[in-house]
């Protein structure tokens, strides 16, 4: 469940702008459904299969759902971005200056929360978390292969 501890991509702040999109929220509940909706017209307007457009709209709600949930970050960043060779990278940003908790949890059935980190580690092909050099907070990372 731990996040991936060998050197990360690139992050997207280095990419063109023609391959990466960025949208910066308050961090509020609504904000999560604003996320999901950009991401899903970046994904279908990059002609990306249905699948994988489904996975990174339920990967970015998670990780700005966290963002906005566990940290004390007034806004959040989210950016998507094509890998070369047919990949994705999404990001979620904070502003909180500590260091991220992120802990292994075992939700029981009858739990409402507790299952962002489990469907992440399971969709993501690698994940991590990095210090975000655009706000100073934290930087959550996945890529999703075609």
């Amino acid at each position: 469940m731990f996040p991936d501890t060998t050197s990360s991509p690139q992050s997207l702040a280095a990419w063109s702008p023609g391959r990466t999109h960025w949208l910066e929220l308050p961090a509020h509940r609504s904000s999560v459904s604003i996320a999901r909706r950009s991401v899903n017209a970046w994904l279908t307007a990059w002609r990306l299969p249905g699948e994988l457009c489904a996975d990174a709209v339920l990967l970015v709600s998670e990780l700005a759902t966290n963002a906005i949930r566990h940290t004390l970050s007034p806004r959040v960043l989210c950016g998507a971005g094509l890998l070369p060779g047919r990949g994705l990278r999404l990001e979620v940003h904070d502003h909180d200056r500590t260091e991220p908790q992120l802990s292994r949890r075992t939700p029981g059935p009858d739990d409402e929360c507790g299952r962002g980190l489990l469907l992440v580690e399971e969709l993501a092909d690698t994940w991590g978390v990095d210090r975000s050099s655009l706000t100073g907070g934290n930087a959550v990372w996945v890529t999703l292969l075609v």
